[in-house]
């Protein structure tokens, strides 16, 4: 994986493949689904958000960390537009997780930077909620 693209552009790899989210499970190189060739290697060569993306931790420019993503969200036209980033709290606890736009990150190696953030900045931003 490129990792000098920004991490807009490597979320919106992520976003192409959530078409796939409705199939069933499917194996590389298979034909499952109506799923073809190019497709399979689409998927297979993908971004999983899983593996690459959540968890991953979130640093300043000046490499402090500043929190870790713990969700990205897929709007209904299929864009992923937030990642969703912690900071604070001990596993889980008490942590504050706010809304940030993935326009807003860069990549750096293999290390996701938000310029300009500090821990405290984001515990100061309003709580993400999830709509009910």
């Amino acid at each position: 994986m490129n990792m000098h693209r920004t991490f807009a552009g490597t979320l919106a790899a992520l976003a192409l493949c959530t078409g796939a989210l409705n199939a069933h499970a499917q194996v590389a190189g298979s034909t499952l689904v109506g799923l073809g060739i190019m497709e399979v290697r689409e998927v297979a060569h993908g971004v999983s958000a899983k593996k690459q993306i959540l968890n991953q931790q979130v640093v300043n420019e000046n490499g402090e960390a500043v929190g870790r993503i713990t969700d990205v969200i897929i709007t209904p036209d299929a864009s992923v537009s937030y990642a969703i980033v912690g900071a604070g709290g001990f596993l889980g606890v008490r942590r504050h997780d706010v809304a940030i736009p993935v326009s807003a990150f860069k990549v750096s190696d293999t290390t996701l930077v938000l310029p300009g953030a500090t821990r405290e900045a984001i515990k100061g931003m309003p709580v993400f909620e999830y709509a009910r």
